[in-house]
């Protein structure tokens, strides 16, 4: 596994996508707009810790990312994130916006506990900030987790395969089959750290099954670069974006522009491991 180095030029492809996108499918278009915010907000939350942070942090061993944040930060941490929390506020949908305004409210030990607490791969209390929770400390502190995913060292090849994320041990966000040969690679995308690791390709990526036949495939007209591979034995599903397919898609975009999916595996009873940023 090789942690890709995060530019200014991949948040632009990601923008970029989202606002095509935005374009084709008016469905979508509503949640693919406030993603491009999100992601310029991102974008410029990287280049700062990079020019900043990342001068004091070292190489870092596999198997964890412990919160980057060097004492004496706290402040410069709860300047960006107010920032943020007004962004998500002023352009995200009612739900997402009524959470950040929640979390605004939250004196400055209880914002950085909800920072901290997302570290642990998710530990969000729900019960505090409502259905969202885990929406603010998620979209914020990953370009934190980005960060850190490439000044982290790549791990020894695993001789089994890995259901979880080798650098970070986060859970799979979606697979990507990237062209290789006469066909695809099949590799996870990480729902912490955004890093990729091999898969194989007939497996479920929960449960571990292997008979084919357990593990059915669907793919939309509207999306054909999009499957859905969901298992019988254990009712998850996982969206797979097929670079084979449509070399122009970003991964990470176009599984938010599959909101019809997400219907389709909901009434098929199927689950979805870890939703992507947007709950879909």
């Amino acid at each position: 596994m090789k942690p890709a180095q995060v530019a200014a030029g991949e948040y632009g492809a990601r923008i970029q996508r989202a606002e095509y996108l935005a374009s084709k499918r008016p469905f979508a278009a509503e949640v693919l707009r406030f993603y491009a915010r999100l992601a310029e907000f991102q974008k410029t939350l990287y280049a700062e810790i990079k020019r900043d942070i990342a001068p004091q942090l070292t190489s870092r061993q596999p198997g964890s990312l412990p919160s980057p944040m060097p004492s004496g930060d706290a402040d410069r941490l709860l300047s960006r994130l107010q920032s943020f929390l007004t962004l998500i506020a002023q352009t995200a949908p009612a739900s997402l916006a009524a959470a950040a305004q929640q979390i605004s409210e939250l004196d400055a030990p209880s914002k950085l506990s909800l920072l901290d607490a997302y570290w642990d791969i998710g530990g969000t209390n729900d019960q505090l900030i409502g259905a969202f929770a885990q929406f603010v400390p998620r979209a914020f502190v990953q370009p934190l987790a980005e960060l850190l995913a490439v000044r982290t060292a790549a791990p020894p090849v695993a001789a089994d395969t890995q259901h979880s994320c080798p650098l970070c041990g986060g859970q799979p966000l979606l697979g990507v089959l990237r062209p290789e040969g006469d066909g695809g690679k099949r590799r996870m995308m990480c729902s912490f750290c955004l890093q990729e690791w091999d898969f194989r390709r007939i497996y479920c990526h929960a449960c571990g099954e292997e008979d084919e036949k357990k593990l059915p495939v669907y793919v939309a007209e509207q999306f054909p670069h999009v499957r859905v591979e969901a298992c019988d034995t254990c009712k998850v599903y996982l969206r797979t974006i097929d670079l084979t397919k449509d070399g122009n898609a970003v991964p990470l975009v176009d599984d938010l522009a599959a909101i019809p999916l997400s219907l389709w595996a909901q009434e098929h009873n199927y689950t979805r491991l870890q939703p992507n940023l947007l709950g879909t």
